[in-house]
């Protein structure tokens, strides 16, 4: 088995995919599992199993892309050379990040009160509940059995 991998790798992707059509249309479970085999071991570009190179190289354009990020999402912006746009660009990333924190604050008052009001008239009817009713005696009917 480790033969016919070997020879296959020295073939190339080609063989690779004609093995697994083949599989496919021999016993379709046989393809399925050259299928995960190819994506597992990364002989397929970048799968689950990827090559070390492969991953080092994605970890190392990750890095540099969370570093051009900065603080915060304005960070994210390379200067344009205009520095009046610049400033005008900062200044209304600002203003909006604030609004989006006035506003989440506002949804969570508004939530609060809703649960507050709710919770209220949930006291109010269980309180108006447990009162007997006037003229009642205030017993409770015994259950005849």
């Amino acid at each position: 088995m480790h033969d016919m991998v070997l020879k296959l790798d020295d073939l190339g992707r080609p063989a690779w995919l004609a093995l697994m059509v083949l599989s496919f249309i021999v016993f379709w479970p046989l393809g399925l599992a050259v299928l995960a085999f190819l994506l597992w071991s990364g002989r397929m570009g970048r799968g689950w199993g990827c090559r070390a190179w492969d991953r080092d190289r994605w970890q190392q354009r990750f890095a540099e892309k969370w570093d051009r990020r900065g603080d915060g999402f304005r960070g994210g912006f390379s200067p344009s050379g205009n520095r009046a746009f610049d400033e005008y660009r900062e200044q209304t990333l600002k203003r909006l990040e604030d609004e989006q924190r006035e506003f989440r604050d506002f949804l969570e008052r508004l939530r609060l009160a809703k649960d507050r009001s709710e919770f209220d008239q949930f006291m109010a009817e269980r309180k108006t509940r447990s009162t007997p009713p006037p003229g009642a005696g205030g017993e409770a009917p015994s259950p005849q059995v």
